[in-house]
């Protein structure tokens, strides 16, 4: 297993936020962008790689215990999801890379 900052670091994501809970674990990840599936799939303690850059993203991953969202495809975070990630110490990273990518990419780190 390996947390937050080390994910970061190995696959190269820029940290948009949650700098303090960087040492938090990443057990597992999970890719989606329908809100509702994911609130009903989102491990805890996994990655979540989306698109979805707004504060309703965040909820969800706070509300499931997420260790972190990671942005893919350069998608945006919106000036609210900023600030609630940065009200909750949540982590949110960036990727230029697309969700498959860097997904099969996460997945090789992790196993």
């Amino acid at each position: 297993m390996m947390t937050v900052k080390e994910l970061a670091e190995r696959l190269e994501l820029k940290i948009l936020a949650g700098e303090a809970s960087l040492d938090r674990p990443v057990s597992g990840g999970y890719t989606g962008d329908l809100l509702s599936w994911v609130m009903a799939r989102l491990p805890a303690d996994a990655a979540w790689l989306t698109v979805m850059g707004n504060i309703n993203a965040i909820a969800v991953a706070s509300l499931k215990d997420a260790a972190c969202i990671v942005l893919t495809d350069s998608a945006p975070l919106d000036d609210a999801a900023l600030e609630k990630a940065q009200e909750l110490s949540f982590p949110v990273l960036l990727s230029e890379q697309d969700s498959f990518t860097l997904g099969a990419r996460m997945d090789g780190l992790l196993r």
